[in-house]
């Protein structure tokens, strides 16, 4: 049988409070295989997470590794541990007036501690969780999951198992702390003051050692189908200039191609190709070509040898991305006129066909959890990289993308204000 049963008593908890010590006191029975879930906002107030804040939205700011969706007020945010939720976890209810309460730095680390003092004092074999209340895409109202846990199994793996009717499970993990978290939140309520609830019966969930804690829960990057807000996908994009050594999957890059592809091009054609550059010695090969041809350039331009070597440094992206695109526009298909200005202009068709291929590229790569970086110096020594990658005479090299995992997390674009780039007539 599974019991939920509250924890009546808990007092105020104060900045410096010790959790456990408290449990200790107001919890009377515990044994061993319970799971204590605890509310979030009592351990950010032990923790001293709670900021007198007349600005709430500087605390959301500060709390945002990353937005995701923006709607009037409401912001989706990703926070530093990984969390996405509204306003970055920044809570203004059940505290006092005037102040908002963060989430707590490290949750997993939270639930460890409070399982320890709890072990410490009881002798008890106990899991722990730490809750906090989340809203849902596609769904109405709002639910508590785990957002720390330790000594508890987060996830029940079910693939390789049968159902009842001998199907094969092929998908099925179930998320079983974030079950636990929403069924005692039944036992605690928003409004009731009972902060913690006790689940009895799943002990065959609680483990011996900590475990991975919830950050298991939270989905890579590179498996999110839904990463970006649909709103602000576009604003995803980010110009990523240092890589971590993290390889880059060539899938990724390759459907971030499909997408490129997908971009609106004159008279049907297709003005686009993308060299991908995987190899290694194939990368060092180009950029040391391109590099000695700019030099060449900025040398015959009279720049001093000082001064050469501050301009090619900025080459350094391309030279330490793990991997490098090069999109190139072939004028297939084109129109011919009698005069210059029409062909001119034909010409100018396709370049905006293939910078909008591009566009789609970078977008699509940002979906996909990799930083890019385009650079324009592929159209400054043309000749060079078709010799080096052996393309042919009609393939005009558009710039090459450095691509690559973000060695950190990007800095917030500065605002810009939409009318100050419009013209109504």
């Amino acid at each position: 049988m599974i019991t939920i049963t509250g924890v009546p008593g808990m007092p105020e908890v104060r900045p410096g409070d010790d959790i456990a010590e408290l449990l200790d006191r107001c919890a009377d029975d515990l044994r061993d295989g319970d799971i204590i879930v605890i509310t979030s906002k009592i351990v950010s107030k032990a923790e001293g997470r709670v900021l007198i804040a007349p600005d709430r939205e500087a605390a959301i700011a500060a709390e945002t590794a990353r937005v995701v969706a923006r709607r009037g007020d409401t912001v989706i945010s990703q926070t530093r541990s990984g969390l996405v939720m509204a306003a970055a976890g920044v809570d203004a209810s059940n505290t006092e007036p005037g102040t908002v309460l963060l989430l707590p730095d490290d949750p997993d680390a939270s639930a460890r501690a409070i399982r320890a003092g709890l072990r410490g004092r009881r002798g008890v074999r106990l899991g722990v969780l730490v809750s906090d209340t989340f809203g849902r895409p596609w769904r109405n109202g709002l639910t508590d999951v785990a957002i720390g846990a330790a000594g508890v199994r987060v996830l029940d793996d079910l693939r390789g198992a049968t159902d009842s009717h001998g199907n094969p499970l092929a998908v099925t993990v179930t998320a079983v702390a974030d079950e636990l978290a929403a069924a005692a939140e039944l036992a605690k309520g928003k409004i009731t003051g009972m902060p913690v609830a006790v689940v009895r019966g799943l002990g065959s969930l609680v483990t011996e050692d900590d475990g991975a804690g919830a950050a298991e829960l939270i989905r890579p990057a590179d498996e999110d189908m839904f990463r970006y807000g649909s709103r602000d996908v576009v604003f995803a994009r980010r110009t990523i200039r240092e890589f971590s050594a993290e390889p880059v999957d060539g899938d990724a890059v390759r459907r971030a191609v499909a997408a490129g592809i997908a971009a609106p091009a004159p008279h049907h054609t297709t003005p686009w190709r993308f060299v991908l550059v995987e190899r290694a010695e194939t990368r060092l090969k180009l950029v040391d070509a391109m590099r000695e041809a700019w030099i060449a350039d900025l040398r015959s331009d009279g720049f001093s040898e000082d001064a050469v070597a501050k301009r090619i440094k900025r080459g350094d992206v391309l030279r330490n991305a793990p991997y490098l695109v090069v999109p190139c526009l072939v004028m297939d298909g084109s129109h011919t006129y009698r005069d210059d200005r029409r062909n001119a202009a034909e010409r100018e068709m396709f370049v905006v066909a293939t910078g909008a291929g591009v566009q789609n590229l970078l977008v699509q790569l940002a979906m996909e959890g990799l930083g890019s970086a385009w650079v324009s110096s592929t159209m400054f020594c043309r000749p060079v990289v078709r010799e080096v990658l052996d393309l042919p005479p009609s393939w005009d090299p558009m710039g090459a993308v450095a691509v690559g995992h973000a060695a950190a997390p990007p800095r917030e674009r500065p605002p810009r204000d939409a009318a100050d780039f419009i013209a109504v007539r």
